[in-house]
């Protein structure tokens, strides 16, 4: 959904940095996964395309926000 966005809080050694990825056309949506030890964001298409990935290293993974779109109720009229 347009508008999905994950920030990712990394440790830089002294400092800290946030990077952050955002579903940029709709149809498309953000995706986590964690796998040996690394944590991949994707940007994903409606058909399940990969159209961008950041990868960062488990251990250096301050936070990882994930904030959807609201979604509105199907079924709510006005």
């Amino acid at each position: 959904m347009k508008g999905d966005r994950v920030e990712i809080v990394v440790d830089a050694g002294d400092t800290t940095r946030t990077y952050e990825v955002v579903a940029t056309r709709a149809g498309r949506r953000v995706e986590t996964a964690v796998r040996r030890g690394v944590v991949e964001v994707s940007e994903v298409t409606r058909n399940g395309s990969v159209v961008r990935t950041a990868r960062f290293m488990a251990n250096r993974v301050l936070a990882l926000v994930e904030q959807p779109v609201p979604r509105s109720e199907e079924g709510e009229g006005e």
